[in-house]
């Protein structure tokens, strides 16, 4: 039986947000599990997944920190960072992160970041390490609302993404990206947000596709969509 590690991450609540999937959906990961048995022709059939949720302040100067601690713990073979994005009426796969924090909103610790630029020696981006391909099949299967974003802004999430894929560059094989979860919305159909059940779905289709592609690579198109 093969053994992978995920870590998965989530914000802490800001900005009188109530229900953060971002803090949810990696809690309840950890906490049920990836679900039922596979099938005999799965990839995924002698793969036991194990999920480590790790919460962050929105916050420059700490978050990165906190996940960094929780990935030198878990030594995870896949790391999936979310985020929330309040105007997203589905889920926003991430393509790359940018060398850049450019914003005047302050963040938790009510800092507005005075220097431009990430890492002054790092590239000027980052792509994903996470099969989009696959998991926007794996979604559409699901019927949850998705769509790919280039970039995730120029804030903390944006942030914590550039510092992860750095990390993970140095890595060897390790999967890693950023997803960006909308508000819960429990009302069937709404053109603003998804439900819990379909944002737990989905963070399991997110697991899911990475790890097949971690056991089985089937080339660059099904990471970059």
């Amino acid at each position: 039986m093969q053994e992978l590690s995920v870590v998965m991450s989530g914000f802490d609540p800001y900005e009188d947000v109530t229900a953060n999937p971002a803090l949810i959906i990696p809690d309840a990961l950890a906490e049920q599990g990836m679900g039922g048995a596979m099938d005999d022709d799965d990839d995924l059939k002698d793969v036991a997944i194990t999920v480590h949720a790790v919460h962050m302040p929105v916050s420059f100067s700490k978050a990165w920190p906190i996940l960094e601690a929780a990935l030198e713990e878990h030594r995870p073979q896949i790391v999936v960072a979310t985020g929330l994005k309040g105007a997203s009426r589905g889920i926003l796969l991430e393509r790359c992160a940018i060398n850049v924090k450019d914003t005047s909103r302050p963040d938790a610790d009510n800092k507005v970041p005075s220097h431009h630029v990430i890492n002054a020696a790092g590239p000027a981006a980052y792509w994903t390490g996470l099969p989009l391909n696959a998991i926007l099949g794996s979604f559409a299967a699901d019927e949850i609302p998705a769509s790919l974003s280039s970039n995730a802004g120029t804030f903390v999430c944006n942030a914590l993404f550039y510092k992860l894929q750095d990390w993970a560059s140095r890595q060897g094989r390790t999967l890693s990206g950023f997803v960006n979860l909308p508000p819960v919305d429990e009302r069937e159909h709404s053109q603003h947000g998804l439900t819990l059940d379909q944002q737990i779905r989905a963070g399991r289709d997110v697991i899911r596709e990475t790890a097949r592609y971690y056991v089985k690579p089937i080339g660059v198109n099904t990471l970059i969509a």
